[in-house]
């Protein structure tokens, strides 16, 4: 009889310790942002704001990791198989789940296995062209793309300048052979240094070279103009609306996350990027403030992943 009370008992304790874990508030220990590409681009520097004004709110210490490569699906793996507890939280963009399904014939995690938290902000590209070349519109790099072909380099494989390769060949007819960097920074320098003819890239990366006159800025891909670069017109205004492109910035989860610690991500994630000084700080990259959440977010990624997968089929796409 006394054994069955001690167990009975020993039952009991250990039901309400599991309770106590299963409603520990989130954070209680430190988290890791995975960043799934290389350090100094606008995804790196987004994350880094955001863990700075986590840190501050929440005190418990963000730490961000760079896991790059193979178009981010290197850190959304890490991110895929780490323990669902909310402390390995994937900040990414959309190619890695809108684009990578369609060009990797193997990948090892599915996009099933992460969930979007929230999309954050969203982005267009600069298209921009060496000086050299004497480019001063769309049309003009149209026009030499289709007698004597021209070289974009891209941040990567699958990267959103990858595709603007691929959107451009697709809707204009022009022949681009396609130069994959590791990362944004050293696609910027390719230009610079007449490596390559142009490249489709994130606004901020591009702009103060822009300003010096040693790239040439042709449009953006946004339905907007870009606040750092009103001058710039968009693709639309050029002629060629169906070059339309925007980057999604993400927050990731594992898919088997429980949704209370989940909710609490979002909620202190979408806090943090409404702040004043966040906004600010969206402004200087060039980004747009979305704030979408749960079945929204989901639909948004999918309607993506529809429109690039057809881009991709018909113009043959491939990691290089």
């Amino acid at each position: 009889m006394k054994r069955r009370l001690l167990l009975a008992a020993a039952i009991c304790l250990c039901a309400a310790t599991t309770s106590v874990v299963a409603q520990e508030a989130w954070p209680a220990r430190p988290v890791k942002f995975v960043v799934n590409f290389p350090p100094g681009g606008p995804l790196d520097v987004l994350a880094r704001s955001v863990a700075d004004a986590l840190q501050r709110d929440l005190k418990q210490p963000f730490v961000v990791e760079n896991k790059a490569g193979a178009g981010g699906n290197i850190g959304a793996d890490a991110v895929a198989k780490a323990a669902p507890d909310g402390y390995t939280v994937l900040f990414g963009i959309d190619s890695t789940f809108t684009v990578n399904p369609h060009i990797y014939k193997g990948m090892s995690f599915k996009p099933a296995d992460l969930r979007p938290v929230v999309i954050m902000s969203s982005s267009g590209l600069l298209v921009g062209v060496n000086p050299s070349n004497g480019f001063k519109t769309v049309a003009d790099l149209v026009a030499a793309g289709k007698t004597k072909g021209v070289t974009f380099s891209s941040a990567g494989s699958g990267s959103p300048g990858h595709l603007a390769a691929e959107m451009a060949t697709e809707a204009t007819g022009i022949k681009i052979t396609h130069v994959p960097y590791k990362g944004n920074a050293p696609a910027v320098t390719a230009i610079l240094s007449g490596e390559v003819t142009g490249g489709v890239l994130a606004t901020p990366g591009m702009l103060p070279h822009v300003k010096a006159g040693k790239i040439t800025a042709l449009a953006v891909t946004s339905r907007k103009r870009s606040t750092l670069a009103p001058d710039v017109p968009t693709v639309g205004e050029s002629g060629w609306p169906q070059l339309e492109q925007e980057v999604l910035y993400l927050v990731m989860l594992p898919a088997a996350m429980p949704e209370p610690v989940a909710q609490a991500i979002q909620k202190a994630v979408s806090d943090a990027i409404a702040k004043p000084e966040l906004r600010s700080r969206l402004d200087a990259l060039d980004m747009h403030f979305e704030g979408t959440t749960g079945g929204a977010a989901v639909r948004r990624l999918a309607d993506l992943s529809d429109r690039y997968g057809k881009v991709i089929r018909n113009t043959g796409m491939k990691v290089e």
